[in-house]
């Protein structure tokens, strides 16, 4: 194992702040992901948090501001197990970076996306027993963790509207996959948001503040923004891009992977479509030749609303490089963009262009 109790092939972007993904093809035929296998994505140093000592302060525009400890959350309210998908704003930043660099951003691949079963409690029913006032539009969370990406360094923080926030699979979290967090998770208690940018998740929660106007902190108010290609992200302000939230349809391709050799002949293809929000995918299509042709993959039916789709399809590799291209559909119709060049933005968020890998068979 390594860090943080990781799998020694994690790829890490970073140590500290802790950032890594594994390797895509840990991710196949797994619908639920392993801990150990699980990406992470950090703005500053992993706390470590005592469970016996921790508090949640819930105050703002609510009738009775209280303080919980973990032991309230598991006695006050009633327990929720949700399968979730997380999906980091950043995944597959690569493509966009093999377009145009994209200085200070790490170059995730396609495996910050991740799935867990999360047990907690719901955010709404929190909210409800403080007093949720009308006047609330927005919910905020400030966690401990400071991070000195801003200029002066902050704790991170982060909101999303009162609409989503009580939204019965809005979870404050405190075990993954049938276990209590661990500190690079969030431990004690995180938040998790079903179906948006996994930002808004945020770790190592204390304090949930129903506000009027959304966090003024500048992972919500400054990054975390879509910025048109000439905006210096720099110094765009919150009017230059709309603020990330819900997750575009993605795809990716577990296996085989790029720059694999291959014996020349039948081949499974598999991956993972995520929709995002509530939707489900209703199509993957695979090419070999492409895109000239193109053949249906069997998709998996999600484990939930909140969850990725694995899909696979047989696929005959003629001698020589092959490139297998994927892209998915959602019920609406959507259809992921044929091109990263098409999605280049400065920060290199939601590139959801068409999955590629290249294979050559001998």
């Amino acid at each position: 194992m390594s860090s943080w109790d990781k799998r020694e092939d994690m790829l890490v972007h970073e140590q500290d702040p802790y950032n890594a993904e594994p390797p895509v093809s840990a991710l196949a035929g797994h619908p639920v992901t392993a801990v150990d296998t699980f990406y992470s994505r950090n703005h500053g140093p992993v706390p470590d948090l005592d469970p016996t000592s921790w508090r949640l302060r819930v105050d703002g525009l609510v009738e009775h501001p209280v303080e919980l400890s973990l032991a309230d959350l598991q006695a006050r309210f009633v327990e929720r197990t949700l399968p979730v998908t997380l999906q980091c704003a950043g995944n597959r930043r690569a493509g966009l970076i093999a377009v145009r660099d994209i200085p200070g951003e790490d170059p995730w691949q396609g495996g910050a996306t991740s799935t867990a079963t999360w047990t907690g409690v719901a955010l709404g029913d929190v909210l409800d027993a403080a007093g949720l006032l009308e006047e609330a539009q927005h919910v905020c969370f400030q966690a401990p963790d400071v991070s000195h990406i801003p200029d002066p360094p902050e704790a991170y923080g982060a909101s999303v509207p009162v609409g989503k926030a009580t939204s019965p699979e809005v979870l404050l979290a405190w075990a993954m996959n049938g276990r209590a967090l661990t500190p690079v998770h969030g431990a004690p208690v995180r938040l998790v948001v079903p179906g948006w940018i996994g930002a808004r998740s945020v770790k190592w929660l204390q304090h949930v503040t129903a506000s009027a106007e959304s966090f003024p902190g500048h992972f919500q108010a400054t990054a975390y923004r879509l910025l048109p290609p000439a905006a210096d992200p720099g110094t765009a302000d919150a009017a230059a891009g709309p603020s990330l939230g819900p997750v575009a349809l993605n795809c990716e391709i577990l296996a085989p992977g790029d720059g694999q050799t291959r014996p020349a002949g039948p081949v499974t293809v598999t991956g993972y479509a995520y929709a995002g929000e509530d939707r489900t995918v209703e199509r993957v299509d695979v090419s070999a030749d492409r895109g000239v042709t193109w053949v249906q993959a069997r998709v998996d039916a999600p484990d939930g609303p909140w969850t990725w789709q694995h899909w696979r399809i047989d696929v005959d590799l003629p001698p020589g490089t092959t490139e297998l291209t994927a892209r998915a559909w959602d019920p609406t119709g959507a259809l992921q963009p044929q091109q990263p060049e098409d999605l280049w933005n400065p920060k290199g968020y939601v590139n959801n262009s068409w999955a590629r890998v290249r294979v050559t068979a001998t």
